[in-house]
């Protein structure tokens, strides 16, 4: 009896489904199984239960489901199932090299476990009769004669590839031999696939797809090409070549070979000789390495494009690249339930930046987001990149996680090419070709042998090269280097490797400092345009957060640990601060420093030992609370500084002072400072010490109370810089120019500049921009937000509050988070939200006033009492503007005394502790002082203040005059908020005399 639903009909005319798996070809509606292009011979009922069990491979079969599927209408004892399995599986050579095809569960059945694909052939009517004639099908010495294209079926959607199938379509067309390159994982076969169905038409039909991924010898590389073409090959046939060219001499025809690496030079001859005698034939070859053969046109297949890493970036931006939407697509794919939004864009496009735009890893990176999210796979990766994660279980074997596609390339390397390849991986950035031969030569490998072994990773796609500033250098892609780096671990050779690197860096960096030292024509001034040279590049990555110091943290930590050197770690870590300081990494900075100052041994006292101490100095005044600890480590480096004759770093060191004396709210000893810094840069003839003391003196001013002393001397260091060339001053990881600006900008607010003050507040934050350091750009957005706040421009305040917040989070600025919320609740205050504002004002003054950052906690203070009052808080607003009054005048000299009194009168005679005279006396005392002060907007706040007081008391005419008195002193900012409060009062209190 016929067993139709055992064989079921092709859907069509001459269509044969046709399952791949390992080395064997099965055709199912012909009933055929091959092996490397040989057919196989398997009894009747054995074949039954194959094809039974690859219909469904992966499930489970019972085994009553198998013996009605090959005894049909039947009964049997399993033992004739036990028998048959048992054949199956020794013509399928179960067991050798580790093959698994079938697999007994006991007490569940039987699964077919290899990977499978499936695709489709088709074939004429005469044909197809011939193929299913029982003579023809029972003569297993020859195969069938059949012209026949077997090609898988390509993506339903292919992303990102569309611009690479439309240039491989033609570059096929115009040059007929070529070879799509790529590292594993990269989708050439998907690319090749496609551009095969696309060209289907062009060559009528005539496209023959060969997987050489299942080929284990070179001389199976014919005999694989003659079975998929249909060859009639008679058993004594040793080299089906002759038969290969004749095939294709006269016909129109593309042939597809993929995977070809691991039989590359057989592959090679063959495809050099089909493109020499068969004019016709078009050949499309995939590979991790070229051919190298006359006729080869090469395509390197480039990654997926991946967007920049940018806080900014929202789900629309990223799902416009096709990395991310491969991501996502496979996400969704898994069954996660994980949309992208904007909150988490960054998280995908960080995973396919690490995954370096590889289609097979982002696949894989896929599958973690159902178990872990998406930014816990973010986290995951960037702690730990896991080289066995599981992709599709139908995938090829070599593709089913990156370990496996590693092997595959691994085991074809040299045993130079694998030595180089591990060295390598301790570069966590780009390299170039010196720097390799630095790390990967040895006693037995020469710099020649080096070189030549690094040209043959790049050619099998483990390396990649790219041009930075002006010239070629090399990386690893990610998940090459973590692969490279567990060989390298057991190799034996990780310390011995370590130890050149780091010495390696070492000698870069001081050669660096020996140009520039050559640079500057023995006047040694770093705070001049200190910046980092191209030797540097492949040290300090500006390509990413958190990868911005690579190479040196790998062989700090390294030096560090107990298998290293800590002296080599001690030299790195003086050599490499200081950019760190530039980069703004001032947390790691700090935590390197502390590092290397424990270990100093016999470099105690030294150059090295006051680099280290200025520099932990430096990382610490924004990153730590303790200023009592950092003022002695100031003067530690002081002593050292004088003991050394090291005038630079004393001033540079006598600048920090400064910084933290304003933070402490100790203002008149920062004028005091900046004194004697002047003095020592007139002493020893510094430009960029005389002009960074002028700003110093400048700001120092302003703190204390004298704008008109802090406008002297910031425009004097602004005239000494154009006039001494000093284009920059870069140290403690900003550009002292902005912060000069900033302080400008709020001085001459305070002066009654208003509308210029807005002008440079705004400079500042572009010249912050194009500075392009993190924390230049922290310190002008904190203070161009107060030259906003004070404006009363609502909207522009909130903007620059909203980016420094963003900033802060971004960057390891410690507790400066805190600054973002107390801003924040003084735009609330502004806008009149007086509950919001003292919640986030409360959150923010307990750790400012904790780590005494008196420098803005007067301010903050004051607008909280402001917002409690306006909530009717009456008593703890009167306890808080009291404290803040009786602080201010402890230090005697502070900008900010008038407006804590003019708080401090607006409260205390709402809560009835002051009365109208004594209100009034200390609103007048808040006028003088702004007034000698030079504080003309400090002295409108308060005289408005006090006019309105006044009127209300019925004395209108003494108001106008005081008010009127002080606003006709203005001469521009007359559209700020304050300067239009006065102009309303002025005109309803104008005497009608007057009008």
């Amino acid at each position: 009896m016929e067993n139709n639903h055992l064989h079921p009909k092709p859907d069509r005319p001459g269509c044969d489904e046709i399952v791949v798996f390992g080395p064997f070809r099965l055709h199912v509606n012909r009933r055929l199984l091959q092996r490397n292009g040989v057919a196989v011979k398997l009894g009747s009922r054995s074949l039954d239960i194959l094809i039974a069990l690859v219909e469904r491979a992966g499930d489970v079969l019972s085994r009553r489901e198998l013996i009605a599927r090959a005894w049909a209408g039947l009964v049997v004892d399993e033992a004739n199932l036990r028998v048959n399995i048992s054949n199956l599986r020794k013509c399928l050579g179960e067991g050798k090299d580790g093959a698994r095809y079938v697999v007994n569960l006991p007490g569940r059945g039987y699964s077919f476990v290899a990977p499978v694909t499936r695709v489709r052939s088709t074939f004429s009517p005469t044909e197809l009769e011939l193929i299913q004639s029982p003579d023809l099908r029972s003569n297993n010495a020859s195969l069938t004669t059949h012209s026949e294209h077997l090609l898988p079926e390509p993506l339903k959607r292919l992303v990102g590839r569309e611009a690479s199938v439309s240039v491989l379509t033609q570059l096929l067309a115009e040059h007929r031999f070529v070879s799509i390159i790529g590292p594993g994982g990269m989708g050439k076969t998907t690319v090749a696939i496609s551009v095969a169905h696309t060209m289907l038409e062009a060559f009528s039909g005539a496209v023959h797809y060969v997987d050489l991924a299942s080929v284990t010898e070179a001389s199976l590389v014919p005999i694989t090409i003659a079975s998929v073409l249909g060859l009639k090959l008679q058993v004594q046939v040793q080299d089906p070549r002759s038969n290969i060219l004749a095939f294709f001499r006269t016909q129109k025809a593309l042939l597809v070979l993929d995977n070809c690496e691991h039989v590359i030079d057989e592959t090679a001859a063959l495809a050099e000789q089909l493109y020499k005698s068969a004019p016709q034939v078009h050949l499309l070859a995939t590979s991790r390495e070229l051919l190298r053969v006359e006729g080869e046109h090469v395509y390197i297949l480039p990654p997926l494009d991946v967007p920049p890493i940018s806080a900014d970036i929202t789900a629309a931006d990223a799902m416009m690249f096709p990395a991310v939407q491969l991501f996502m697509d496979r996400v969704a794919a898994s069954g996660a339930q994980e949309t992208l939004t904007d909150e988490t864009a960054l998280f995908a496009v960080e995973i396919c930046q690490k995954m370096d735009g590889i289609a097979l890893a982002i696949e894989l990176a896929a599958g973690r987001v159902r178990s872990h999210g998406l930014q816990g796979t973010a986290e995951l990766i960037n702690s730990r990149f896991d080289l066995l994660w599981h992709g599709r279980r139908t995938a090829p074997p070599r593709h089913q996680t990156l370990q496996a596609m590693l092997d595959w390339s691994y085991k074809l390397l040299s045993e130079n090419e694998r030595s180089v390849l591990y060295r390598l991986s301790v570069f966590v950035t780009p390299f170039n070709l010196e720097a390799a031969q630095r790390i990967a030569t040895d006693a037995v490998l020469t710099e020649a042998q080096v070189a030549t072994a690094i040209a043959s990773l790049a050619d099998k796609s483990l390396l990649s090269s790219s041009m930075l500033n002006g010239t070629w250098h090399l990386r690893l892609l990610d998940s090459t280097r973590s692969y490279a780096s567990e060989k390298l671990a057991k190799s034996g050779e990780l310390n011995a490797v370590l130890r050149k690197f780091t010495e390696y860096l070492i000698a870069q960096l001081s050669r660096s400092n020996e140009r520039e030292n050559e640079w500057q024509a023995g006047a040694r001034d770093v705070m001049e345009g200190d910046t980092m040279r191209p030797a540097l590049v492949w040290a300090f990555s500006h390509t990413g957060e958190g990868e911005r110091v690579c190479n040196m943290r790998t062989a700090l930590a390294w030096a560090f640990s107990d298998a290293g050197e800590s002296e080599l770690g001690v030299r790195l870590t003086a050599l490499a601060a200081p950019h760190l300081l530039v980069l703004s990494l001032l947390e790691e900075c700090h935590s390197w420093c502390q590092s290397a100052l424990s270990q100093l041994g016999s470099l105690e006292g030294s150059a090295t030992h006051l680099i280290l101490q200025e520099t932990l100095v430096i990382s610490a005044l924004f990153t730590r609370v303790d200023r009592d600890e950092l003022r002695s480590s100031i003067e530690c480096g002081l002593n050292l500084a004088r003991k050394l004759n090291d005038h630079e770093r004393e001033l540079e060191l006598l600048a920090g002072q400064h910084i933290v004396m304003c933070q402490l709210g100790r203002f008149r000893e920062a004028v005091e400072v900046s004194w004697r810094s002047l003095e020592l840069a007139r002493k020893v003839g510094s430009p960029a010490g005389l002009v960074m003391s002028e700003w110093m003196l400048g700001c120092a001013y302003h703190l204390t109370g004298d704008q008109v002393g802090a406008l002297r001397h910031m425009e004097e260091g602004f005239k000494q810089a154009a006039a001494l060339g000093v284009a920059k001053v870069d140290i403690y990881g900003y550009e002292h120019r902005i912060r000069a600006i900033i302080v400008l900008a709020r001085t001459l607010w305070l002066s009654g500049a208003a509308d210029r003050a807005a002008q440079v507040a705004r400079q500042a934050v572009e010249e912050a921009e194009l500075d392009e350091q993190p924390m230049s750009m922290f310190l002008a957005l904190l203070y161009a937000s107060t030259v906003f706040l004070w404006r009363g421009d609502i909207e522009e305040s909130e903007a620059l509050v909203s980016r420094l917040i963003e900033h802060v989070g971004r960057h390891s600025f410690g507790t400066n988070a805190d600054f973002g919320t107390a801003l924040a609740a003084e735009v609330a205050l502004l806008r009149g939200e007086f509950r919001t504002a003292a919640s986030r004002l409360r959150e923010a003054l307990s750790t400012l006033h904790v780590e005494r950052r008196q420098i803005l906690t007067n301010m903050l203070s004051r607008s909280m009492s402001e917002a409690l009052f306006e909530c009717g808080e009456l008593l703890e607003a009167e306890a808080i503007i009291v404290a803040s009054v009786e602080s201010a005048e402890v230090r005697h000299d502070s900008f900010d005394i008038p407006e804590l009194l003019r708080t401090r009168a607006k409260i205390g005679i709402a809560s009835g502790q002051l009365d109208q005279r004594a209100a009034e006396a200390m609103l007048l005392r808040a006028i003088e002082l702004a007034n000698s002060q030079g504080a003309l907007s400090l002295e409108l706040r308060s005289a408005t203040a006090l006019s309105a007081l006044l009127a209300n008391d019925g004395r209108t005419e003494e108001a106008y005059t005081i008010l009127a008195k002080v606003y006709g002193r203005f001469t521009e900012g007359h559209e700020t908020r304050d300067l239009r409060t006065a102009k309303q009062f002025i005109e309803t209190w104008r005497p009608a005399e007057s009008e």
